[in-house]
């Protein structure tokens, strides 16, 4: 596993986040041999939110009885968008969000600090002097936006750099080898696969901000658990957000393709999935979530398959 310096964060971070958005943290299973083992494979990089059920809580009381806050990296979001899809990027509700995940995950500051959703009627100034006042709390140390698109990144810097204060570093969008089609969760999200967005990723190469990509195994579309030929078990397998985002033909035939690159490699298609994601010339960071210690101890040993330039564009569907 690489590991990786990034700007105003202590410690040095690995290249899989673990992503606390499971059916078990959520629901505030036990997840304690799950989070030891990660530690034990080097994966101390936790993104989480306030939005993830119970998955702060369990975080911060794992961190806690262990005794290795100051041994990890914990991103958490906030300011998901409210009632009704309503904007809560405004102080008041950031700042409850903030005190909310401090409480939970039992500590006095976020590692990395995501607004998980943006409102562009806010202007990116005010938007900027909060978080750097909760840089001056100590409340967080680097911060940036989940779901911000880039040209609104580079706005927001631009006013940092011009008033002497600290810039966004981080950002998060999803991206991956599945294309992400249809937004299943109620707008603003923002993705950097597909032809589309072409643009976005030439940005994100060129400056390398720091790029921790949500859902980028395609939210169980290389799981495994169905055949790019059976439409029907793959209605089964995946939850209805999963289906509204990601289950289509275009999908279907990038998972043919990593079918038969992963047989022809000796390897499952979801190592394929986490080499494309991980081997991008842009600065990536991978969260996956994995349920059991077995699909986790997989999903490290992934991080050494390396795939070819040809087998990425074949993998599009750029070459026969």
């Amino acid at each position: 596993m690489e590991y990786v310096e990034l700007e105003y964060v202590k410690n040095p971070v690995p290249r899989m986040f673990f992503g606390t958005c499971i059916p078990s943290m959520k629901a505030g299973a036990d997840v304690t041999a799950l989070l030891d083992r990660a530690v034990e494979l080097g994966i101390t990089a936790f993104d989480t939110a306030r939005c993830y059920g119970k998955a702060e809580q369990l975080l911060g009381e794992w961190m806690e009885k262990r005794g290795i806050r100051d041994k990890l990296t914990v991103l958490s979001k906030g300011g998901i968008n409210g009632f009704m899809w309503r904007s809560r990027i405004k102080e008041s509700c950031i700042r409850k969000d903030i005190e909310r995940s401090l409480q939970f995950l039992r500590t006095d500051h976020i590692d990395i600090y995501l607004l998980h959703r943006d409102d562009k009627r806010v202007p990116v100034g005010d938007i900027m002097q909060l978080l750097n006042a909760l840089k001056a709390e100590g409340k967080v140390r680097a911060f940036g936006g989940s779901n911000w698109t880039h040209e609104r990144i580079e706005s927001a810097n631009e006013y940092a750099y011009a008033h002497n204060l600290q810039p966004m570093t981080v950002s998060s969008p999803n991206y991956g080898l599945a294309v992400m089609v249809k937004d299943p969760w109620g707008g603003g999200l923002v993705t950097l696969t597909g032809d589309n967005n072409a643009s976005a990723r030439e940005w994100y190469e060129r400056t390398q901000m720091p790029v921790v990509a949500w859902s980028s195994v395609g939210n169980g579309i290389f799981s495994g658990r169905f055949r790019s030929s059976d439409h029907k078990g793959a209605k089964r397998a995946m939850n209805l957000f999963a289906r509204v985002g990601w289950l289509y033909p275009e999908n279907l035939s990038r998972l043919a393709r990593a079918e038969k690159l992963a047989e022809k490699r000796g390897v499952a298609p979801m190592t394929i999935a986490i080499a494309y994601a991980a081997g991008s010339r842009m600065n990536v960071f991978t969260v996956i979530g994995a349920g059991s210690v077995k699909h986790l101890e997989e999903n490290v040993e992934a991080f050494s398959f390396r795939l070819s330039e040809e087998e990425r564009a074949y993998l599009e569907g750029e070459q026969a």
